[in-house]
């Protein structure tokens, strides 16, 4: 059996590191806001290259807070538009109708599975107050066009980093820093990935930065003084530890997923397959490996029957869930076909070489 993803083996990694790191903590006594999450937020907001990273409870409650603080600052209000991709996992789109604004829904390009920055300027309206760019799978987004249309029309661009964490732009900068903010998860199966839920804020805005950390403490900076109504979405002095070891191995970790996404790229060889653009190569931190398959659940099943574990990134676009009804009539072709054909290939810092071969030889069988 080749796992999906196997989060022992992920663990075992650097285990002694770990382990020693929750004893330090479980013997200090102190659990919450304390010397851990100084330390994480330092080591991160350096790695990320951002002044300011503020620790909370998971990714999606990062992404609220901004759009939130956003709100509290006066940038925005209930109602304005953020344009995102329609192509997500929901919780881009769920921290934006959390704070009552409108998500505009963006086909992305087929090729890079990405928003497609050509169709950006023509969903803008008067009301349209934010971007909010998914680096979907790990690959970046990003694209000067899209820094260009930013600029141009006075739009916040507000990064989901939550799939990234190492994914650069061509000049090097790391995604998380480019834009005016950005939501980080650290899901266990994540890139950085805690033992538990996590997630961070990122900026270089002060008063941004200043405005997450009081809505993500109960809406308080100052004991019992509450200036917002916030809620309690705190980052646990146990998962900032486990974080503060895990990032010291990340960028080695991102060379081997790179390693995996190239012999996939280079051997796959099966008429009933595309694989999405991966350009620029070295930008991607290849969180997740999806291919597009005209089989799909044909290959899904075939695989699991021979021991490989994939998974489908996304079954159901958000615009026809239950959940957001009246979106259901909307047509949006691209992301339609992305959810009836993608499957995620395993990839991940405890996968061998050798298990890589056998998939590709599956695969090229199917």
């Amino acid at each position: 059996m080749i796992p999906f993803l196997s989060l022992k083996d992920v663990t075992a990694l650097h285990g002694a590191e770990i382990n020693e790191a929750v004893t330090r903590v479980t013997n200090s006594g102190w659990y919450l806001q304390g010397k851990e999450n100084e330390s994480f937020e330092e080591n991160y907001s350096k790695f990320i290259g951002t002044k300011y990273t503020i620790g909370c409870a998971n990714g999606l409650d990062a992404l609220i807070w901004i759009f939130r603080a956003y709100i509290e600052m006066g940038v925005m209000q209930p109602g304005d538009e953020v344009i995102v991709p329609a192509n997500t996992y929901i919780a881009t789109i769920l921290a934006i109708t959390e704070n009552s604004l409108k998500p505009v829904l963006v086909e992305p390009k087929l090729n890079t599975l990405q928003i497609d920055e050509d169709k950006i300027e023509e969903a803008i309206t008067p009301r349209t107050k934010a971007i909010a760019l998914v680096h979907l799978y790990g690959r970046l987004a990003w694209t000067e066009k899209i820094a260009e249309i930013c600029k141009k029309h006075n739009l916040k661009l507000i990064e989901d980093n939550a799939q990234a964490h190492g994914c650069l732009t061509v000049d090097g900068r790391m995604t998380g820093s480019i834009g005016d903010a950005a939501g980080h998860s650290f899901y266990p199966g994540k890139n950085l990935g805690a033992l538990g839920d996590g997630g961070a804020v990122t900026t270089n805005d002060p008063e941004l930065a200043e405005a997450v950390r009081t809505l993500a403490n109960y809406g308080s900076s100052k004991k019992y003084v509450f200036k917002y109504t916030g809620r309690n979405s705190r980052l646990d002095e146990i998962q900032a530890a486990v974080l503060n070891v895990k990032l010291k191995y990340l960028v080695e970790d991102n060379v081997h997923r790179k390693e995996v996404a190239r012999y996939y790229i280079e051997n796959i060889k099966n008429p009933t397959i595309s694989l999405p653009d991966t350009l620029p190569y070295e930008s991607n931190a290849f969180h997740l490996f999806p291919i597009l398959c005209e089989k799909r659940d044909e290959l899904h099943d075939y695989l699991e029957a021979n021991g490989v574990g994939t998974v489908i990134h996304y079954p159901i676009a958000p615009h026809k869930q239950e959940c957001y009804k009246e979106w259901n009539n909307i047509s949006l072709p691209i992301t339609e076909y992305i959810a009836d054909h993608e499957l995620s290939l395993p990839i991940g810092p405890s996968i061998t070489m050798n298990e890589v071969k056998q998939i590709v030889e599956l695969i090229n069988k199917f």
